[in-house]
Parts: structure tokens; C-alpha cells; sequence
């Protein structure tokens, strides 16, 4: 049996291990900083969601970040009972409540928010601040193009998952 020589011609590309290694490193700095908020970091894009978008109604927040509904309904339950949102009735549909946030949750949220840009900061340290504004704003130009039509905190969501569910290696 004859084994095929390796092409050593090309480098082979570091962007999957680049993105990979940042949203790694990324994930467990927002994961530190929203500990304190009930489901961490599914909790602070769930809150977030709901600040800054137009109040969803909780099944469409379910839908839209990639929740299960039951589970949803859990999370709300949560944060209603530490003050941060409330569910209100639709003032077009009385059968839907619509998610609001509280001045409490506002105020959670803007500090947090707050909070993750230093942590992003601090993690592209390494960049120097007018590189820091390229890398942004072309990573956010190739993301667009990538999933122009998602729902960003849906894709956040279900990176931020893929890079902490167990790995399932497979034999070669």
C-alpha cells in the first residue's frame, strides 16, 4: 500500500481555528459576567432580545432565539420573578402577552452590556484600537453576507452552543 504525499504547497486556512478560538474564549467571558442572571448567558440574550428589539411575544421570543417554547415559559417565569421583565397583554391580540422589560431589567442589561464590551475589549487587546474597528466591522460585513436573513441573536445562540456541547469524535 502506497500512502499519499502530503500537499505542503498551501498553508492550510486559520480562519476556522481564528473564529473558533474567539468565540471559545469569547463565550466563557460573557458566561463569567452573566452568571448572576438565571440561565447565564441563554438569559442575558433572551433579556437582551427583549430590550432591544419590539416587545416579542413569548412565543416568537422562543422561536426566534431557537428556545424550546416549555423551556421559554420557564426562563420568562424567571425573570419575572426577579423583576426583570413582565408579561403584558397585546393590546391587538388580549389572548398573547407580549415580553417588556422593567426598568430593573434595563438597567441589568445596559451594565452587562456595558461589561461584555470591556470583556471584548480586553479579548482583542492584542489588535491595536483602529485595527479592533476593522476586524468588527469586517467581521460584521462577512457575518451579514453569511446570514444576511437570521435573526442575530438566534445565530448567536446556536454558536455559543456549538462551541460548548461535547465534542463527538468519529473513528477515521
Amino acid at each position: 500500500m502506497t500512502l499519499a504525499t502530503p500537499d505542503t504547497s498551501r498553508s492550510p486556512s486559520p480562519l476556522g481555528w481564528s473564529l473558533t478560538a474567539l468565540l471559545r474564549e469569547w463565550s466563557a467571558r460573557v458566561d463569567a459576567l452573566a452568571q448572576d442572571l438565571p440561565d447565564g448567558t441563554r438569559g442575558y440574550q433572551v433579556l437582551s432580545a427583549v430590550v432591544h428589539d419590539t416587545p416579542p411575544s413569548q412565543a416568537a421570543l422562543a422561536a426566534r432565539l431557537g428556545i424550546d417554547r416549555t423551556v421559554m415559559t420557564y426562563l420568562i417565569d424567571k425573570y419575572v420573578d426577579c423583576d426583570l421583565v413582565e408579561r403584558q397583554a397585546d393590546p391587538t391580540d388580549r389572548r398573547t402577552r407580549r415580553i417588556v422589560a422593567t426598568g430593573k431589567g434595563r438597567t441589568v442589561l445596559a451594565e452587562l452590556d456595558a461589561r461584555v464590551a470591556a470583556a471584548e475589549e480586553d479579548l482583542l487587546a492584542g489588535l491595536d484600537p483602529a485595527d479592533r474597528a476593522t476586524l468588527r466591522r469586517l467581521l460584521e460585513r462577512a457575518a451579514d453576507g453569511a446570514a444576511h436573513d437570521e435573526d442575530r441573536c438566534a445565530v448567536v445562540v446556536q454558536g455559543m452552543d456549538a462551541v460548548t456541547a461535547p465534542r463527538v469524535r468519529t473513528a477515521r
